[in-house]
């Protein structure tokens, strides 16, 4: 049920964006999308083409190369978002979290590195993972649906 809803959601918001871009008013040339900045540490692999979604999407640890995932090609995805708090999840390189991390950590804390680091353990070939409401510590190649509880999505490439 949870994912037809957020699907149909997903979908209302796609053809919302399309009717502005489609509307005889809306001046195209004055429109500039701001680049994205995420706090990963990690290196981006090349763009292997704009928007295209991981299939399956993986998480990985420190030595999984990031990008575009899929059964033949298992990267970890590199551009999250969550569902539940509509934050982009932001991952750092051979660093764990906390044990002591909870709920109200990340919502006042996201997105700042400077704020994050406090709970950030150094771990050599781990990943950290999180959004504002959501975090993991990844070592191994993961597929995210394995985790149920996670509300996290390919945010396209």
């Amino acid at each position: 049920f949870r994912s037809t809803e957020r699907f149909k959601k997903e979908d209302d918001l796609d053809s919302l964006i399309n009717e502005i871009f489609e509307d005889p008013n809306f001046d195209k040339k004055s429109f500039k999308l701001k680049p994205k900045s995420s706090g990963n540490t990690s290196v981006s692999a090349p763009i292997q083409g704009r928007g295209k979604s991981c299939n399956p999407v993986y998480l990985g640890g420190s030595a999984a190369p990031c990008g575009i995932g899929t059964t033949t090609s298992q990267r970890s995805c590199d551009h999250l978002r969550c569902t539940a708090c509509d934050f982009w999840v932001v991952s750092y390189d051979d660093y764990m979290w906390d044990k002591s991390c909870d709920y109200l950590f990340f919502r006042n804390n996201m997105p700042e590195f400077h704020k994050l680091k406090t709970k950030l353990v150094k771990k050599q070939g781990a990943r950290a993972y999180a959004c504002q409401c959501s975090w993991r510590t990844i070592v191994e190649l993961t597929d995210l649906q394995t985790d149920h509880q996670l509300r996290w999505v390919c945010g396209k490439h």
